[in-house]
């Protein structure tokens, strides 16, 4: 008989946002006038910026004509893409990478999610908490994981982020095989330092690790001194795989692309200790799973590193610092700690003792707005909500009185 992967059965009854969407659903449904605010999934509203547009056409425009027209493309991406990656997102900050370590594909998600497959079923994975959701769940998964107890899978080591540490995760007392590392943070928006990363970076080389590190946000950072890439730091070619999202960085939620950097020094061993070319099983993996991004997103996302292109994108993240900046100054204003919303489109607030499901309730159902609750992200997130900063500054402005009156 076909049998199931009874892992599955191991992950909890619900995906975060999905029990966010039924809240709210039903909240609506008793309440059909109300005018809710979504400040919870991390969605942006603001249009393709013109020159992505104008890219987009010029890619379609190739397509209705034999003799432009493309079918298959490479999977790994086209050269004149990657290339531009390599010398905008990595040279630019001194970074050594080259193109053909660059793996184009429809996300962040996807392939933070689908790296693991490389990997022996028993190594030990480190994980931060709170953290985004997909790199724990595609693990349990995969079978590394023991069941859900009291917030927490057995066999993960969990890394606590919380307001004593400055929600940074120290290095885990026991040995460690994978490290995942999301810096400006998802859900808390926290940091960190050039010196803080190559702590990380000096001990998975010391103990043969490796760091899976997600830098979907880097384009909101606005402090120059905090890197934008861990390739900044000396040794991540030898221990770090890379991944960026153009979702939050160029609107490109709902068109799709991203990439992955795996760097030619990246080792990982078989049993017997050998060397294995961690690029090389990327690739492998990479052109048997995945036929490519199609050619007219490819053409677009060329034009977020065209001058004009790079000038609207970064009005546009201005746009939604801008709103996080008035979200920080209402939690403030309130005598809510937080942390995040400087170099980062989240803003994690400290819910004085509150569960996070409470507050999240609380927020829907006296203002009509939507949060994230922290408890989705982990049990350090229990007391604590995410507030996102992606949506119109008109909707965050009135959703920002609205709490005020709700928490007066």
């Amino acid at each position: 008989m076909i049998r199931a992967n009874e892992n599955y059965s191991k992950l909890k009854a619900s995906y975060l946002f999905s029990d966010i969407a039924k809240r709210v659903n039903e909240y609506q449904a008793k309440n059909p006038e109300a005018h809710i605010i979504r400040l919870g999934i991390g969605d942006v509203v603001k249009a393709l910026v013109p020159a992505v547009i104008e890219g987009f056409h010029r890619g379609v425009d190739e397509m209705a004509k034999d003799a432009s027209f493309r079918g298959y493309g490479p999977e790994q991406g086209y050269l004149f893409l990657r290339e531009k990656i390599a010398e905008n997102d990595y040279h630019a900050q001194g970074a050594d990478i080259s193109p053909d370590e660059i793996f184009v594909s429809d996300g962040a998600k996807c392939d933070t999610g689908n790296f693991q497959e490389l990997f022996a079923p028993d190594i030990k994975v480190a994980i931060p908490d709170p953290v985004y959701p997909v790199y724990l769940d595609t693990n349990v998964m995969a079978g590394r994981t023991g069941g859900f107890e009291d917030g927490r899978y057995g066999g993960i080591v969990y890394m606590d982020c919380l307001k004593e540490n400055h929600f940074l995760p120290a290095l885990p007392r026991e040995k460690v095989d994978l490290i995942y590392l999301c810096f400006p943070n998802n859900p808390t928006g926290s940091t960190a330092t050039k010196d803080e990363l190559k702590v990380w970076v000096d001990y998975a080389r010391e103990n043969k690790a490796l760091i899976l590190f997600d830098a979907a946000y880097e384009a909101y950072i606005r402090d120059p001194d905090l890197p934008r890439t861990i390739y900044e730091i000396d040794g991540a070619r030898e221990v770090a795989v890379e991944f960026r999202s153009f979702s939050k960085t160029a609107g490109f939620t709902g068109t799709r692309c991203g990439f992955t950097v795996v760097p030619k020094d990246c080792m990982i061993y078989s049993a017997k200790g050998e060397k294995i070319s961690l690029h090389s099983m990327w690739n492998r993996r990479h052109t048997t799973k995945f036929n490519g991004v199609s050619y007219p997103v490819q053409k677009a996302t060329e034009a977020v590193y065209s001058e004009e292109g790079k000038r609207q994108i970064k009005e546009q993240i201005a746009y939604y610092l801008n709103n996080a900046d008035v979200i920080r100054k209402t939690v403030e204003s309130l005598g809510f700690d937080y942390v995040g919303g400087k170099n980062s489109p989240y803003i994690w607030v400290d819910g004085k003792g509150r569960d996070s499901w409470e507050f999240f309730n609380l927020l829907l159902t006296q203002a009509s707005v939507v949060c994230t609750p922290g408890a989705g992200f982990g049990r350090c997130g229990r007391h604590y909500i995410r507030i996102s900063a992606f949506n119109s500054l008109e909707n965050v402005t009135l959703a920002m009185e609205r709490i005020k009156e709700a928490l007066k």
